[in-house]
């Protein structure tokens, strides 16, 4: 079943991936994640959002804290993020950044706007 959230932007894809080099060799960095699913209903709404923080846990993921509508905290108690690359061959996995943010000091950074598009994901 189809998580739902939003798409980043293709052209904000690109500036971020020059400003948040990938550390680690499977890049993501495609979207951020509502919570829920799309048998749940429709999309999530419009937001505005940035980026505001990222941290890597140094053996294999990386991501980037996401402000959606001026708050970090998903409807969940959970984070949202863009999972930004990982150590797929290590056994890294996309959804390992819930738990990297939850218990990892994640550094701050200065805020960069973002265009987010609602979609179902995967």
């Amino acid at each position: 079943m189809a998580a739902l959230g939003w798409k980043l932007d293709v052209l904000d894809r690109a500036a971020l991936l020059d400003r948040f080099p990938p550390t680690w060799p499977d890049v993501i960095a495609d979207h951020v994640t509502f919570g829920g699913s799309a048998a749940d209903g429709g999309l999530p709404p419009q937001v505005s959002a940035q980026i505001v923080g990222q941290a890597d846990d140094g053996v294999g993921l990386q991501a980037l804290v996401v402000a959606i509508d001026g708050t970090t905290g998903r409807p969940d108690g959970s984070i949202y993020h863009i999972t930004w690359s990982l150590d797929r061959a290590a056994g890294r996995r996309p959804v390992e950044s819930n738990d990297l943010l939850a218990t990892a000091d994640w550094k701050l950074v200065t805020p960069v706007p973002i265009h987010l598009t609602p979609a179902r994901l995967g």
